[in-house]
């Protein structure tokens, strides 16, 4: 397994992230064939439920998932966090471009240490980020904090599908998407890490069981595309 997720810490997936930036956004939806823009629109037809007023977007790269929820909820204040400062930087230039600078704010920092008081979001959402996090617990017990009580934190992540149809899944994302990755980005580390990074990542029910050791209420999941994708939720324990 590559030593970058062996001895994973912030300022190296940071940079890696810095490094892939410029074309990010365009390998991300040709290698996931755009399927990734209608996973991260199951993710906001659930936040719609919630009619959140103020929403953190943890991971927030190049603010796809944050300029998708805006244009869903127009009324919602987002706010976005990276520890990729390039990422930060194009998300804000798309952001200027769609005229969402009034709904959307970009802030560098990490998931495990929020510059945020406690009890401050309405809903706190997450894609493709959480298993990026150097300390998973604390940026899980983060994400809690600064939720208000009773509201809840959703978590889009890759996992590993059942069947036949996870030879298919095995082999694209071993052999084709680091190869194209590499091909395409010219960045050797970065594809071969997401292949590793979600092979490493305790999905399903197990990820569930995390979230409730971390003190997440009423958590579900709700499996995509024969499970390639999950959509993880819970919530922030009521004050009674």
């Amino acid at each position: 397994m590559d030593s970058l997720l062996k001895d994973k810490n912030t300022e190296d997936i940071g940079k890696m992230f810095d490094d892939i930036a410029p074309g990010y956004d365009c390998l991300n939806h040709f290698l996931s064939f755009n399927i990734d823009k209608y996973w991260r629109a199951r993710l906001i037809r659930l936040l719609q439920k919630e009619n959140p007023a103020h929403i953190l977007d943890v991971a927030t790269g190049t603010a796809d998932l944050a300029l998708a929820t805006a244009k869903r909820l127009p009324h919602t204040h987002i706010t976005g966090i990276d520890i990729a400062e390039k990422m930060l930087e194009k998300g804000r230039k798309k952001i200027i471009k769609n005229n969402a600078a009034i709904h959307i704010e970009l802030r560098k920092a990490a998931a495990e240490n929020l510059p945020f008081a406690d009890n401050t979001f309405d809903s706190v959402m997450v894609a493709f980020g959480v298993r990026n996090f150097q300390h998973l617990n604390t940026g899980l017990r983060e994400m809690l904090r600064v939720a208000k009580p009773g509201k809840k934190i959703f978590i889009l992540e890759f996992s590993k599908p059942r069947g036949l149809f996870k030879f298919i899944y095995t082999m694209y994302f071993r052999l084709y998407l680091p190869f194209a990755g590499r091909l395409i980005s010219g960045n050797k580390k970065a594809y071969q890490y997401l292949h590793d990074s979600v092979v490493a990542f305790p999905e399903g029910n197990g990820f569930l069981d995390i979230m409730k050791q971390n003190a997440y209420c009423h958590t579900c999941l709700r499996r995509l595309s024969g499970g390639i994708a999950t959509i993880y939720t819970g919530e922030k324990e009521k004050i009674i």
